[in-house]
């Protein structure tokens, strides 16, 4: 059975979005590029998703939630510690990230170019404040502000990818290599992390 007549046309058309706004940007992507790379024409991509604001709306919300679905669980479990939750969002981190290298860079970039209603996806500000993950830093080191670990332990895991297409650019690391740095900071970061709460 061929798995691409598996997808229905509204599937293969998200896909497709994801792929062109992820290259383009939102400025950067017609609505034809979009019908172009899902094989349909443009009348039957706009029966389907009206805009192309509506059709990128859609691809932020499947991206915000790739990035934050697996790692919301985490940060919410009363049950693990504080050095759990450090190993266990790593791994998921690096594992999201791992296969969507693209999607901190085009996040980023998207929020501040078009800012998106990430709040009725996601409540980040109460995640931010109130979440068992925070509670329990500030147990932990109660003269350190929560953000400190959060913004720390984000950068170590989001920036080498950020930061990859400089890296490609000048040479400094192929992909096997790059592959096999990200598997390293998958261990190290932790590691860091736990060393800041400790010191």
């Amino acid at each position: 059975m061929n798995q691409e007549s598996d997808i229905t046309t509204e599937e293969k058309i998200l896909i497709s979005a994801s792929k062109v706004f992820t290259e383009k940007g939102f400025s950067g992507t017609r609505t034809r590029d979009i019908a172009e790379e899902a094989g349909i024409n443009l009348a039957l991509l706009n029966y389907y998703f009206r805009s192309k604001e509506k059709l990128f709306e859609q691809v932020m919300k499947v991206k915000i939630i790739l990035l934050f679905g697996k790692i919301i669980p985490i940060v919410i479990n009363e049950k693990t510690t504080l050095e759990e939750k450090i190993d266990l969002v790593s791994e998921r981190y690096f594992e999201i990230l791992s296969k969507n290298p693209n999607l901190p860079l085009f996040i980023l970039s998207e929020i501040q170019k078009k800012p998106s209603n990430i709040t009725s996806l996601i409540a980040v500000d109460k995640l931010m404040k109130t979440s068992v993950l925070v509670k329990q830093i500030q147990e932990k080191k109660p003269a350190l502000h929560p953000f400190h670990f959060i913004i720390n332990f984000l950068s170590m895991t989001a920036f080498p990818f950020i930061g990859k297409p400089v890296l490609k650019h000048f040479n400094i690391l192929n992909d096997e290599e790059f592959q096999k740095f990200v598997e390293e900071r998958k261990t190290l970061v932790p590691v860091w992390i736990k060393m800041i709460l400790n010191s």
